[in-house]
């Protein structure tokens, strides 16, 4: 692993402000110096327009790690690895299952932004949000995010994507090994005078789709089998002004894992519970996703203004299909659901040099977001004790929908001190209306960034958060229907889930020793009213959203990067603490004991990782990269009401490149080998309990991969 950059804020607020000459090509025409060549003017231009687009948001006090592309290649499995792997190699990230990553002791909480355009949320399955072979560099931004930043303030990933510039060549790369593992992918890019383009291709197949619910090496059914494209168009209509879209699809389909062993419990008419076919390895479950996205945007920079207008547009969908007969068998229901999201919507941002030392910032952004939830389900009738009364099951077809709007305003002034100290201060106004609730807050934000000496930085924030459920209310209508079946709710209770409020304080500081070692600590709290938290209530893969009355997270990071030649290191630690009190929403999917215990009694939250850490080393030169890395976790909750935690796990990883260059066609290969979990240990990061746990998990065990890159 290479290292990984902690930018400090007062570096983008002050030195990036005062020192990057606003020198676009336009300049250099009117004092009538000849013109460099095409292609040189086209990336003059590129790169004038990138830096204002960046000005745009900092992250202004801010806490803000980066990687870029040198640290992705020495991630296992570099650009083939999920994006997940990536985040969890920054401070204060801790890896769940079904790909999931919490940050800070957040369930999910996170805004994506794509060269700097803020992405619709999407739906909560197994896939990933991003592909890491699009990223150029990526940075997650959190702590107490500046006014521009609304809705999902767990963190803000923020990804710079390749482009026809940053590509240099064409790429075609194999890569496979353990699993049954098959993933060809294709890079193209270019430029052509005002015009350049990327896009990506991409196929994966593999055996181990979705973590292993079992310690055995090989899952059962397992396979997953998908597909993705994402490509960035851009246009640059003259020297201060560019057109671009970005746009992806993806589609994927995933087996789900069964346990061997697991006895009948349900008796189904013409079913004999001893024949061959009637066993849980059996089980033929899929779930499928698909992701489709457009964002187009409009930016314009000259001396003293830039604005961007981009107008999006998403929809995703997520399909269940169940094994009619073997679900009924030892679940006692038999669901197909399919839940989809469609958002449009529009975000205009922009910034505004009012005086020599302060920069206005203003801007909006707004969406409406259907969503619509259609559902077959077979089940078995029960008396009033929960008994199954006859071996026929019922057919129950119930079709929902919701809708939401989420819109904010927002408005801050970064003010210069001087040259060591800034301070940026702003107010934000949002709006929540849905088909089951509407809610509104005034959000002050404000972030001091001191610089005494030229090697530290400090800075200390408060913010004031509003964050919005997903709109995935399930109707009292809805469980009337199932009631005295084996699909009844655990109780009739159900309270809309309330926007999530909460005070949050952020202080640290970055220290750089020389011109080869960095170090950043940083410590947090937050306090919030309706805390939102997800669950999984169904074999099905659809987190749905509940709340706690009050909820308490705080925490400390640190993280430390040292690099000289051709070495590198790097090393992090981080510490989270949460506790939360009384669930008051979507109360039907908990137990009447679980709920009385809850409401009386402070619980951890099922997706606090109280330690992890994550270390590595490598070696990178012209023709070589060899690297070594491991992560360790300790805390994920399980148990009645989270009351006990998940046993603690290291696994390490280690990998080597060797390019061939000068050659004859191509103008490189690249040849790989990764060995994930290096020592083969059995981690289990579930075991099926918890509050809103459903399914076991155990991590990846012992896989060797092979890839080779060719540019072209």
């Amino acid at each position: 692993m290479g290292v990984i950059l902690f930018t400090p804020q007062a570096r983008a607020s002050t030195d990036t402000h005062q020192d990057t000459p606003k020198t676009g090509h336009h300049k250099i025409s009117r004092d009538q110096t000849p013109r460099p060549p095409k292609a040189a003017e086209h990336i003059t231009v590129l790169s004038h327009l990138n830096q204002e687009r960046a000005r745009l948001s900092p992250s202004l006090g801010a806490v803000s790690y980066t990687i870029g592309p040198q640290q992705i290649q020495t991630t296992p499995q570099g650009q083939n690895a999920s994006f997940n792997q990536i985040m969890v190699r920054m401070p204060g990230v801790v890896l769940d299952s079904y790909g999931e990553v919490h940050v800070r002791g957040e369930h999910g909480g996170l805004t994506y932004s794509v060269n700097g355009v803020l992405l619709p949320e999407g739906l909560n399955g197994f896939g990933q949000e991003l592909d890491t072979r699009i990223i150029q560099s990526v940075s997650l931004l959190t702590g107490t995010l500046p006014a521009q930043f609304g809705f999902r303030t767990a963190g803000i990933v923020d990804v710079t994507t390749k482009t026809g510039d940053t590509l240099k060549n064409n790429q075609l790369s194999l890569y496979g090994g353990s699993y049954n593992t098959f993933n060809p992918s294709i890079q193209l890019g270019g430029h052509k005078n005002k015009f350049e383009y990327f896009t990506t291709f991409s196929y994966n197949t593999n055996n181990i789709g979705i973590e292993n619910p079992t310690d055995s090496f090989r899952p059962i059914h397992d396979v997953t089998k998908q597909k993705k494209t994402f490509a960035y168009l851009s246009w640059s209509i003259d020297d201060a002004s560019r057109i671009s879209l970005l746009t992806s699809a993806s589609y994927a389909n995933f087996e789900l894992p069964n346990t061997e062993g697991l006895p009948p419990l349900y008796h189904l008419t013409g079913v004999d519970w001893n024949s061959p076919s009637i066993q849980s390895k059996l089980l033929n479950d899929q779930q499928s996703e698909q992701n489709y996205y457009a964002v187009l945007s409009y930016q314009r920079s000259t001396d003293k203004l830039n604005i961007q207008l981009s107008p999006y547009f998403r929809y995703g969908r997520i399909g269940y299909t169940p094994d009619p007969v073997r679900d009924l068998v030892f679940q006692g229901v038999a669901q197909k659901e399919v839940n989809d999201f469609t958002t449009g919507g529009t975000e205009l941002d922009l910034s505004y040099d009012i005086a020599p030392h302060h920069t206005l910032r203003a801007g909006l952004i707004g969406h409406y977001t259907y969503e619509r939830l259609d559902t077959d389900t077979q089940a078995f009738p029960t008396d009033s004790s929960g008994e199954q009364i006859s071996d026929t099951p019922v057919r129950i077809i119930d079709n929902t929908s919701n809708w939401s709007v989420e819109a904010g305003a927002y408005v801050q002034d970064e003010w210069r001190i001087n040259r060591k100290l800034t301070f940026n201060y702003g107010l934000r106004y949002d709006r929540f209306a849905a088909s089951f609730g509407k809610q509104g807050q005034l959000s002050p934000r404000a972030n001091l960034v001191w610089k005494p000496a030229r090697s530290t930085t400090l800075h200390l924030g408060y913010a004031r958060y509003f964050a919005p459920p997903t709109p995935q209310y399930i109707y009292s209508s809805t469980l009337a229907r199932f009631e005295n079946t084996t699909n009844a709710a655990a109780n009739s209770i159900n309270t809309p889930t309330r926007v999530e409020t909460s005070h949050y304080i952020d202080a640290g500081i970055v220290q750089k020793i020389g011109d080869t070692v960095q170090i950043t600590a940083d410590a947090y709290s937050k306090w919030a009213h309706d805390l939102t938290d997800l669950g999984q209530f169904g074999r099905a893969v659809i987190l749905a959203p509940f709340s706690y009355r009050k909820g308490r997270v705080y925490g400390a990071e640190f993280g430390s990067t040292w690099h000289k030649g051709s070495w590198s290191l790097f090393a992090n630690f981080a510490y989270v603490k949460t506790s939360a009190k009384d669930i008051n929403s979507a109360e039907y999917q908990f137990d009447q004991e679980d709920l009385q215990y809850i409401a009386n009694h402070s619980i951890q939250l099922d997706h606090q990782g109280k330690y992890t850490s994550s270390a590595g080393i490598s070696y990178t030169t012209h023709h070589h990269l060899a690297y070594a890395d491991m992560l360790y976790g300790n805390g994920l909750r399980r148990g009645f009401a989270n009351l006990e935690k998940q046993p603690a796990y290291a696994v390490f990883n280690a990998g080597y490149q060797y390019s061939f260059t000068q050659l004859p066609i191509v103008h490189a290969i690249k040849t790989r080998i990764d060995i994930i979990n290096l020592f083969d240990h059995r981690y289990q990061i579930r075991d099926g309990s918890g509050v809103g746990i459903y399914q076991a998990q155990y991590g990846q065990r012992r896989g060797l991969f092979f890839s080779a890159v060719t540019d072209f």
